[in-house]
């Protein structure tokens, strides 16, 4: 009995693979073997950076309130000791947005924990 492969569903999922290959460069699009592992170790790249990008996230909030708390002449972590200390519970995103588009309204948050 001759031995059946199934060409349609294999050449299926291999036009799945490099299709979600196109456009990268050389060989990456186009050989199935590199192209599948290109493709799955961008899966890897992807997981670990959707966790990056949080951490990169809050880093950028946290330099842009020390940045309006150092113009407003307090620090940082004075300013968050403080923020706690006085029961305001704003977070970093919503701090440094503030600080951004609103640096009077920043300013007013300074100056009522100070």
């Amino acid at each position: 009995m001759p031995r059946s492969v199934n060409h349609v569903a294999s050449r299926n999922r291999r036009k799945k693979v490099l299709k979600l290959t196109r456009g990268y460069y050389g060989a990456r699009k186009n050989v199935w073997t590199v192209a599948k592992n290109t493709w799955e170790k961008g899966l890897t790249y992807a997981y670990r950076d959707r966790k990056n990008k949080k951490r990169n996230f809050r880093s950028l909030w946290i330099q842009r309130i020390n940045a309006a708390a150092r113009e407003n002449g307090t620090t940082y972590s004075r300013l968050m000791g403080a923020l706690h200390k006085n029961g305001i519970d704003i977070n970093r995103k919503v701090l440094a947005d503030l600080a951004m588009n609103h640096p009077e309204a920043f300013k007013a948050i300074v100056d009522k924990v100070k």
